[in-house]
């Protein structure tokens, strides 16, 4: 008994078929695909507070059902109280199927749940193919307790493709249930 995600059977059947045709490419092959989704969140605060990082640790972790990594800083930086080594952010990377049923959830149950939401704007495409987008709370997705948050913080989102430019790269997130701004 197999279990593929919604979203990828989709893609398997649809959305291949779909870029092929509007790209007229040679081969399925050549048809972009998302790679992974990495999830990453800064939290400054913790050169103060060391605890503030498990809390970020944590919440990623229920965010994806995968475990998430604490960040270290790469160098010293006097004016920030900041020493080489020291834990300042959090991260997880997502792949496969895992990777599909969180992009569900995000344009399913996340996103709507975002106050005066209008699209996400197209503007965090990288010229590469890549895209990222800026969560300012973490309390949009259903997995967080809103009683057990102890400050509200934002987090990163990028969606890393196979596609050669930005254009097959937002035909690809547009197909796969992004909603991007109507300009």
């Amino acid at each position: 008994m197999n279990y593929t995600p919604r979203l990828k059977k989709e893609y398997n059947e649809r959305i291949v078929n779909n870029l092929k045709d509007t790209f007229s490419y040679k081969s399925v092959m050549q048809v972009p695909k998302l790679e992974k989704i990495v999830l990453s969140r800064g939290v400054g605060a913790a050169v103060a507070d060391k605890k503030l990082i498990d809390h970020a640790v944590d919440e990623l972790t229920m965010i994806t059902g995968q475990k998430a990594i604490s960040t270290l800083s790469k160098k010293d930086v006097a004016s920030f109280k900041l020493r080489k080594g020291m834990p300042i952010g959090a991260k997880v990377t997502l792949r496969a199927e895992r990777m599909y049923e969180f992009l569900d959830r995000l344009v399913t149950a996340a996103l709507p749940r975002v106050r005066d939401f209008q699209g996400v704007k197209a503007k965090g495409f990288d010229g590469r193919g890549n895209y990222t987008l800026g969560i300012t709370e973490q309390i949009i997705f259903p997995e967080i307790d809103i009683d057990k948050v102890n400050r509200i913080n934002g987090m990163d989102i990028t969606f890393v493709t196979s596609a050669q430019t930005d254009q097959e790269a937002k035909s690809l997130l547009t197909e796969l249930g992004i909603p991007f701004k109507k300009n």
